[in-house]
């Protein structure tokens, strides 16, 4: 009776259908991912030298002794560090605007790579769950648009610094539509991140991922919530990376998986263990036949 109503396992999608399907969108999936990857790397590098020619201005320093000095001495308190520091941001505001786009632009790339692999596990898995594409391609896309934005309103803010203390400056770089941004980004990264550990593991268990690509993919979904790889240089590595395996010219040859349109999964340790000591003993067996026979043939040799 339970048998009966319980309901039916979903079936994963014909074979030649999803081979068709990846073949007609294999190029653009390929290119969003080389894309994303070069465009992530290239936005880091253009911001960075954008701002790396930002004074420290240490002996700007101005201390709570020295401000309250100052008030006693009916002298003007200095701008201070970061006063200083944001308008020279403020007249350096456009190459870290445009590495902040280029940066945005690689991070919404991301989108067509991400769901080009989600629909080829689930093509061979039907019971991957629907919430990884729901998270990962909202998060992707909040977390391009948050970030983006809240860089450039951090810079229009610094060029919009008409001078003042440090409490001024600071209000000049989070002012506007920054707060809402932030609040986007992070939002977009807690989802996205969580979409790629999902993707991640199941596309590895698929066949569709090596488990070096597997892995890495989960790492790139931590580091999008966790600030160890603010500049995106994992997840731009995984993302050229990811873009050689969707164009089938990986080292060594594609996964099984992409080329038959089923789930391969890959062999457990435990399984790979099992194959290696069944090869040894069956190569071990062999040359040991071959040598006892030619021993035993000795050994009657030398009785006669």
């Amino acid at each position: 009776m339970t048998d009966a109503k319980a309901k039916p396992q979903p079936q994963p999608a014909d074979p030649e259908a999803t081979l068709a399907w990846e073949a007609a969108n294999r190029t653009r999936a390929t290119a969003c991912a080389w894309g994303a990857g070069l465009l992530t790397l290239l936005g880091a590098v253009v911001t960075g030298l954008g701002i790396s020619g930002l004074p420290n201005y240490d002996a700007e320093v101005v201390t709570i002794p020295d401000a309250m000095r100052d008030l006693a001495a009916g002298q003007p308190i200095p701008p201070g560090r970061l006063a200083l520091q944001v308008e020279w941001l403020g007249d350096h505001a456009t190459v870290p605007i445009i590495g902040a786009v280029i940066y945005g632009i690689g991070s919404l790339l991301i989108f067509g790579a991400f769901v080009y692999l989600f629909k080829a596990t689930r093509a061979r898995n039907p019971r991957f769950t629907q919430l990884a594409l729901v998270a990962g391609a909202a998060g992707i896309v909040m977390f391009a648009v948050g970030r983006t934005t809240a860089e450039i309103s951090r810079y229009i803010g610094a060029s919009g610094f008409a001078g003042g203390g440090n409490q001024a400056a600071s209000e000049a770089l989070t002012g506007g539509s920054f707060f809402v941004a932030q609040i986007i980004w992070q939002l977009g990264a807690f989802a996205a991140g969580f979409g790629f550990v999902l993707l991640g593991l199941n596309a590895m268990r698929a066949g569709l991922l090596t488990r070096f690509m597997g892995v890495l993919a989960m790492i790139v979904g931590v580091t999008f919530i966790l600030p160890i790889d603010q500049q995106g240089v994992i997840r731009a590595f995984w993302l050229i990376a990811l873009g050689f395996l969707l164009a089938l010219k990986w080292p060594g040859g594609a996964p099984k998986a992409w080329l038959t349109g089923e789930a391969e999964p890959w062999p457990s340790a435990t399984e790979q263990r099992a194959q290696r000591a069944a090869a040894a003993e069956a190569a071990g067996g062999g040359g040991s036949g071959g040598s006892s026979g030619a021993g035993s043939s000795g050994k009657r040799k030398r009785k006669r």
